[in-house]
C-alpha cells in the first residue's frame, strides 16, 4: 500500500530511532509480518512554510494539544511533469490529520510566483482549508526543505500498520529547490535511522516483542523541530524572533 496514493490520513504516529548496524537485522525480522511497498528505497523533500517569525514550529515545539503545519512535498526529484502535494498536517490529542491535494509541479511554480491558489475539484474542502490558512497567516511563505531517503512497510494482514525508515535526513534554506539536491546538509550527523510507526489502534503483539527485542525506545525526533534549533536558530534567525515577540 502507497502513501503516494492517499490524499487523507488519520492516525497516530510514534517515533524510535534505530542505529545503522541495527536496521539491516530488524529489517529481516520485520518482514515476517510486514512487506516492503512497490518504491523500495525513494527519495522524499518537504518544503515547509512558516511565518517571518517562524510561529508555527515555535508553537509546535511547545507541545500543545493542537498544531498545524503547511509544506509542499514530493517524491523524487521535481521536473516539470512531476506532481507535488500540498500538504496540510494538524495533530491533536497525539492523532495526527493530514489532508492534501495533488497539483502538477509547473502549477506550484505559477502560484508561488504569485497566481492563484489552485483547485482541487474533487475535494475543494482541502483547497477551502488551504485558502483558509494563508489568510489566516499572511506572511506565511517557505522557510526550509528537508529531504531524506525512506523505506517503507505495511502489515501483511493489516495494510493500515505502516513503518517508515528515513535516513539521510538533510536541509537547505536558501534555494528551496525541488528540482536540485546538491546543497543540502545533514540535520543530525550522528542519527542513524528514524522510524515511525503510523497506526490508529494498539501495536500487534508481535511488533511489541520486536521492539523489545531491540530495546527500542520511543524518541521525540521532529525533522523540522531540529533542524529550526540545530540551524536556523544559529544562522541568525534568533534574533529575529526576538523582535517578533519583543
Amino acid at each position: 500500500m502507497s502513501e503516494m496514493k492517499n490524499n487523507v490520513f488519520e492516525r497516530k504516529e510514534t517515533k524510535y530511532i534505530l542505529s545503522k548496524e541495527q536496521l539491516p537485522e530488524f529489517l529481516a525480522d520485520l518482514s515476517c509480518y510486514m512487506e516492503q511497498d512497490e518504491h523500495g528505497l525513494h527519495l522524499i523533500q518537504s518544503l515547509y512554510y512558516d511565518t517571518s517569525c517562524y510561529q508555527m514550529i515555535r508553537h509546535s515545539m511547545e507541545k500543545p494539544n493542537y498544531k498545524e503545519k503547511f509544506r509542499v512535498r514530493c517524491y523524487g526529484v521535481a521536473n516539470q511533469d512531476a506532481i507535488v502535494f500540498l500538504e496540510l498536517k494538524k495533530k491533536i490529542q497525539r492523532v495526527v490529520y493530514k489532508r492534501r491535494m495533488a497539483i502538477p509541479y509547473s502549477v506550484y511554480q505559477e502560484w508561488i510566483r504569485g497566481g492563484k491558489l489552485p483547485e482541487d475539484p474533487k475535494n475543494p474542502q482541502i483547497q477551502r482549508e488551504i485558502a483558509w490558512l494563508f489568510r489566516q497567516y499572511p506572511d506565511l511563505a517557505p522557510k526550509v526543505l528537508i529531504s531524506y531517503e525512506r523505506l517503507s512497510y505495511f502489515g501483511k494482514e493489516d495494510s493500515a500498520f505502516r513503518i517508515t525508515f528515513d535516513q539521510r535526513i538533510s536541509y537547505e534554506d536558501t534555494t528551496l529547490n525541488l528540482a536540485d539536491t546538491s546543497s543540502r546538509q545533514l540535520v543530525a550527523p550522528e542519527l542513524g535511522v528514524l522510524m515511525e510507526v503510523k497506526a490508529l489502534g494498539a501495536y500487534p503483539l508481535w511488533f511489541v516483542a520486536l521492539l523489545n527485542q531491540y530495546q527500542l525506545k520511543k524518541s521525540s525526533f521532529s525533522k523540522y523541530a531540529q533542524t529550526y534549533q540545530r540551524h536556523l536558530w544559529n544562522k541568525g534567525e534568533k534574533e529575529n524572533v526576538s523582535k517578533c515577540v519583543s
